[in-house]
């Protein structure tokens, strides 16, 4: 038995195996999005320069502007759903910063709840713009799925790389879909359901804003 004195440190229960799984999710693509992001800035950074040392010899490549516009987008679509997980996306804290504690928390809760809503009704749209449904009922045959349904996502290719279209644009579902799985991981944080994780791989500091 303790003496009266000795205080015993109380260690919070472990969470719940979901959402240790939705934790151990989200960093598993965070930890992917990491070497994506930085494969894709090593790209842009040797298209940019391909294309000077090109231009400068007379002798420019065609598709190298196209595809350094498409590794800015996929890139700024990776970062930002990394952003999410980090809370380094925008944040107006003019209203949120003069609340007390338990309203700045339960604001804080909304913001996360707000971003898996969004995430969710993007997929949603996604589902409806792709129609993986339509084109499998079309025998994956692009040319009679756009004549029925006049969605000619599938027939269109790229200007210069002359890639199906679908392909690139292939980064919005995948972008909805991981913000989703980040947004249930803040979530989770946010309403105390499991500790806040320490994210492996990025060593600057985390926000505490509502974002």
């Amino acid at each position: 038995m303790l003496p009266p004195h000795v205080e015993v440190e109380s260690t919070p229960p472990p969470a719940a195996l979901p959402f240790r799984l939705v934790l151990g999710l989200s960093a598993a693509v965070l930890r992917v999005e990491r070497v994506a992001i930085m494969s894709f800035m090593f790209l842009l950074a040797f298209l940019i320069l391909l294309n000077v040392v090109t231009r400068y010899a007379g002798a420019s490549i065609y598709w190298v502007d196209e595809s350094a516009v498409y590794s800015v987008v996929w890139l700024t679509f990776i970062g930002a759903s990394a952003m999410t997980r980090l809370r380094l996306d925008f944040a107006v804290g003019l209203l949120t910063d003069q609340l007390a504690e338990r309203p700045k928390a339960i604001t804080k809760v909304l913001a996360s709840i707000g971003v898996v809503v969004f995430a969710l009704l993007l997929a949603w749209m996604c589902w409806l713009w792709l129609d993986p449904a339509g084109i499998a009922a079309a025998g994956f045959d692009a040319k009679a799925y756009a004549g029925k349904s006049f969605n000619f996502i599938y027939t269109e290719r790229t200007q210069t790389l002359n890639w199906p279209t679908w392909v690139l644009y292939l980064i919005v579902p995948l972008f909805s879909i991981t913000m989703i799985v980040h947004g249930v991981a803040n979530v989770l944080e946010d309403l105390g359901l499991v500790p806040r994780a320490v994210l492996p791989g990025f060593t600057f500091g985390q926000t505490d804003g509502i974002n």
